[in-house]
């Protein structure tokens, strides 16, 4: 993959519905190229699909945030059920270094936000807590 194949898939990631004749502008080629790099990319597996992103997709949660869990002992398991049982628990990762799950959370307030912060410090075995907001998404996972 070349740096014309890199900057393509930028502008796909920053539009998906650009035109051929946008993306060849774009990027200074014609749309015979951009045509037959998009079916090159797709061809070997480096795009994988196409998506449609929708407002409820953004705005479902305006309010979000990872909180990073430190469990105590083997207490893990127990944690993360009762974590996926709360309605603003979007996922709950396992993870590698200082912290053993990285919790992501959607409210639609901070006020709603601080409650569910404060019920899972309570949690049995929950032991160090850190929490950061997301202030903007550039590039959305797919649901």
């Amino acid at each position: 993959m070349d740096e014309l194949d890199q900057r393509l898939l930028a502008a796909l990631k920053r539009d998906g519905r650009a035109s051929l004749s946008e993306l060849a502008a774009d990027l200074g080629v014609t749309r015979t190229t951009v045509r037959a790099r998009i079916a090159r990319l797709s061809q070997s597996g480096e795009i994988a699909g196409f998506t449609v992103l929708t407002r409820n997709d953004i705005a479902a949660s305006p309010v979000r945030g990872l909180m990073m869990l430190e469990i105590e002992g083997r207490g893990t398991e127990k944690v993360i059920q009762r974590l996926t049982g709360m309605a603003q628990v979007v996922a709950v990762h396992t993870t590698n270094g200082t912290w053993d799950l990285i919790v992501e959370i959607g409210t639609d307030t901070l006020e709603a936000l601080d409650q569910v912060l404060f019920d899972i410090r309570k949690l049995e075995g929950v032991t160090r807590s850190e929490t950061n907001l997301l202030l903007s998404t550039r590039r959305a996972a797919r649901r």
